[in-house]
């Protein structure tokens, strides 16, 4: 009987393990009958508790973007932004007056580009300087964090995952010592009553209590406690601290605050029309200011609100060329922004609760559900015994 305790208790916490990771997508028939892993199937919500302890206590982006040297992002993409002007300039105006590029002098079109050439790192410092300077107007960190996680729900199962493997361990090898320690009461009970009811009540509360207990140990207590005057004991989540800040912020800055994933939510997430203005602003400024060689003879071919078009074109395409023209700043970025370190750092300033709240949700969500599963199958094996022992 002990050691099938020890089993029941070792397989009801595996089962709730996976059960809250697996599957990622709902098996059965909707709404009832059939089970989705409990991260996943509350992902929205998962994320969102997660953005928020990130955002609130670990990350500021006023603060991580003021680290970004706007000179040093313009000159890490300098090679690739003159092409890019080039590239822009010639086909904005072979598309609006395609005979009047052409009989434009050589030497008037070297000089045109070559203008609108060296104003484009000065233009492209100064948008950096104000993005850095109102981060909040153009990038919805939050939104960012929480649409990438319910996007991929196998990242959010990651996330919580993999710092969490020592704590999952230990709630299947905990399954078994409880298991043990339950079942040898059981077997008393058993000598001492002969009951066939004694077998599934005791398999009914080994997976209940088992799993409770297990839970409750990872968390609680949250600074180390002596119990019976020489055993001391601190949840197993709160000792790994330091390990586990520098896990989640290798993950956070490996897969989700990412130069690939800031860029597509400034340049796509609800507040990127604010960025674009930015831009077209700064480009029509400089085709102003420099194309003062050719403005009269092109404003002539193509008439003023011709003119203002080409500007707005420009604008248009010199903003669909920043994702692959930025992408050269990348090393530069990730080293300049320091995510990964300044996650680390802010972890283990947090007080014991609000670390906690780093792993405590994913747990509380659905619980009950995970420990009323390891009670079910505690039961139906001590059902099982009873059958044994009656045939």
């Amino acid at each position: 009987m002990p050691f099938i305790a020890a089993l029941i208790g070792y397989v009801t916490k595996r089962v709730a393990i996976e059960m809250m990771f697996r599957p990622v997508e709902f098996v059965g028939v909707k709404p009832f009958l059939g089970w989705q892993g409990v991260l996943p199937a509350n992902a929205e919500r998962m994320a969102a508790t997660a953005t928020e302890m990130l955002t609130t206590n670990l990350v500021d982006p006023k603060e991580i973007f003021a680290r970004l040297d706007p000179a040093q992002v313009a000159k890490e993409i300098e090679q690739p932004l003159l092409r890019v002007v080039e590239d822009v300039t010639r086909e904005v105006m072979e598309t609006y007056q395609p005979r009047l590029w052409e009989v434009l002098p050589n030497g008037a079109q070297q000089l045109l580009l070559k203008r609108v050439q060296a104003e484009a790192p000065r233009a492209i410092t100064k948008i950096m300087r104000e993005i850095a300077d109102n981060i909040e107007d153009v990038l919805d960190l939050k939104h960012m964090v929480v649409t990438n996680l319910v996007r991929d729900k196998a990242l959010l199962n990651r996330l919580i995952r993999d710092i969490s493997r020592p704590e999952m361990r230990f709630i299947a090898r905990s399954g078994i010592w409880f298991g043990f320690t339950l079942g040898c009461v059981q077997l008393v009970v058993w000598a001492l009553t002969k009951s066939p009811i004694v077998l599934p009540l005791f398999g009914l509360g080994i997976g209940w209590l088992t799993d409770w207990l297990a839970l409750k140990m990872i968390f609680l207590p949250r600074e180390p406690r002596r119990f019976f005057g020489f055993y001391t004991w601190q949840g197993v989540f709160q000792k790994r601290r330091d390990v586990v800040a520098a896990d989640y912020g290798d993950m956070i800055a490996r897969e989700i605050i990412t130069i690939p994933n800031l860029l597509e939510a400034v340049l796509s997430g609800p507040k990127s029309d604010r960025l674009f203005t930015m831009i077209t602003r700064e480009v029509q400024k400089t085709i102003d200011a420099q194309a003062s060689v050719v403005k009269p003879f092109v404003a002539i071919a193509v008439g003023t609100r011709k003119f203002q078009e080409l500007k707005q074109t420009a604008a248009a395409k010199a903003a669909e060329r920043v994702p692959e023209t930025i992408r050269y700043a990348e090393n530069y970025a990730v080293n300049a922004l320091d995510v990964r370190n300044t996650i680390v750092d802010r972890m283990r300033k947090l007080s014991a609760l609000e670390f906690e709240q780093l792993l405590r949700p994913a747990f509380r969500q659905d619980e009950w559900k995970l420990i009323a599963v390891g009670a079910v199958i505690g039961g139906l094996v001590g059902e099982l015994q009873v059958l044994a022992l009656l045939g």
